[in-house]
């Protein structure tokens, strides 16, 4: 009795039979995820968008009297921040491209836009990156040349009782030496803090190419549905 029933059984209106079976691999989706992710995304690009104002304020403190090492700290410490800000915002993005596949055109559309939206924020955020990471390297902490000024002082002070020619000439050449060890253990010190800095440069070229791939297969299942949409008008 079942079978025949399921045999005779009609298609009211269905479009199963003439719509193409439009399915891309990936996970499920979710719109409690897509809407969680979203706003994840959204809330980092302000976020990056906050560190290059402050990264743009840093450029005019770099090289003045307000700089000291210890801004410097902060400043590098924002830029680790700000780069794992950049990463995880890359992941959700192509994990929301993963799953905004099961969505219709205007989730697609609205992912893109976000896509989109975070690369120009990357952009600028580069730039700056760039340009403060290359004050930082190129100009000195005006502390260390402060710290320098005051040991040689305080060596010819020390100095200043000693007489006689030789004795003069001999201090001259201990103050001579121990100005050059200072300023050899200061460049040792100058490059490790250069290496850490410029460490800090994000590869903006391998993250425009994932985000890339992503919004390229995004809009290849935005077309496939588009064409679904078209064989299903032309068929009725």
């Amino acid at each position: 009795m079942s079978q025949s029933m399921g045999t005779n059984q009609k298609n009211y209106g269905s479009t199963n039979e003439r719509v193409p079976n439009v399915s891309f691999s990936g996970v499920q989706f979710s719109p409690t995820e897509m809407f969680d992710l979203s706003e994840n995304v959204t809330a980092n690009i302000y976020n990056i968008n906050s560190h290059s104002k402050k990264f743009e304020q840093a450029l005019r403190t770099i090289g003045t009297q307000k700089d000291s090492q210890l801004f410097r700290d902060e400043m590098q410490s924002n830029l680790h921040s700000a780069n794992k800000v950049v990463t995880q915002t890359t992941k959700d993005l192509n994990k929301l491209s993963s799953i905004v596949k099961k969505g219709d055109k205007r989730q697609k559309l609205q992912v893109e836009k976000l896509t989109n939206t975070f690369k120009e924020a990357v952009q600028m955020y580069s730039k700056v990156q760039k340009q403060l990471v290359e004050k930082m390297t190129q100009n000195f902490v005006p502390s260390e040349i402060a710290r320098r000024d005051d040991e040689e002082a305080a060596f010819r002070l020390s100095q200043g009782a000693v007489g006689g020619n030789d004795e003069i000439n001999a201090a001259e050449l201990r103050l001579e030496t121990k100005a050059l060890e200072f300023e050899q253990g200061l460049l040792i010190e100058r490059e490790q803090r250069i290496k850490e800095i410029e460490s800090c440069v994000l590869d903006i070229n391998q993250i425009m190419k994932e985000l890339a791939s992503s919004v390229f297969k995004q809009a290849e299942d935005i077309n496939s549905i588009e064409n679904a949409i078209e064989d299903v008008h032309s068929n009725v």
